[in-house]
């Protein structure tokens, strides 16, 4: 884990061939089951986590809880995790051109939200890929197509943003 990845970027897997993961559609949003009653006071957010498959040959793909580690604000504390209503990968094959997504409900401060840092290690045929970084935050758009270099920095999550477009840029000329 050299870099953080901004929240929408792809990550593939060197030792994984043609597979990649990516963080994404990280918002609001309220638990479809009802809200815990450990996160009284605290504001919920989901994030999905979509696995691609670009190889030749199907992929069996663990995402569980304990994979996937959410972290809020400029201290890094940890968020609330509602496993009851969160959405994992046990098991998936996932086929050559197919995706599995994982559904996490999480919780923090309301304060805490604009930072939001997702770790991701995922299993991948019974063996452990490198933890991959994300970072973004609830309200934080997705970095567009469109995008350009003079748009507002806003947030840490915009700047991070920005950078690495800059840096991408910069590597492709």
């Amino acid at each position: 884990m050299y870099e953080p990845n901004v929240v929408g970027d792809w990550q593939e897997y060197d030792e994984h061939a043609g597979l990649r993961v990516r963080v994404h559609r990280l918002e609001a949003g309220d638990p479809p089951r009802g809200r815990d009653d450990a996160a009284e006071g605290l504001s919920y957010f989901r994030v999905r986590v979509t696995v691609e498959n670009r190889g030749e040959r199907p992929v069996c793909i663990h995402l569980e809880d304990g994979q996937i580690d959410v972290r809020t604000g400029p201290d890094g504390e940890s968020a609330f995790i509602d496993w009851r209503n969160s959405q994992f990968i046990e098991g998936f094959d996932v086929y050559p051109l197919r995706r599995a997504t994982a559904v996490l409900y999480a919780a923090a401060s309301q304060a805490s939200l604009a930072q939001v840092d997702v770790q991701v290690q995922l299993r991948a045929d019974e063996e452990w890929a490198g933890r991959r970084l994300w970072t973004g935050g609830v309200g934080v758009l997705e970095p567009s197509a469109g995008a350009t270099a003079g748009a507002a920095r806003e947030g840490l999550a915009q700047q991070v943003s920005l950078f690495l477009q800059e840096q991408a840029e910069e590597g492709t000329a």
